[in-house]
């Protein structure tokens, strides 16, 4: 399963792109998507996703 960032609550604060190590998160428009096909939720390279790690809003960055 994916990650997935929530539109509505993402500031566009660009913190969570470089930390994925899929190269999964892009911008559109001053927001930021998670492309589900590249998404291993860091699985092998770290204990937890990044992307929800380093988000500055709780439960911006959430499973699909």
């Amino acid at each position: 399963m994916a990650y997935k960032i929530i539109a509505s609550q993402c500031t566009g604060c660009s913190a969570c792109e470089f930390e994925c190590p899929s190269s999964a998160i892009k911008e559109k428009g001053g927001i930021f998507f998670i492309d589900p096909n590249k998404c291993t939720e860091c699985e092998g390279v770290f204990d937890s996703p990044q992307c929800a790690s380093v988000c500055p809003v709780d439960n911006t960055c959430v499973p699909a």
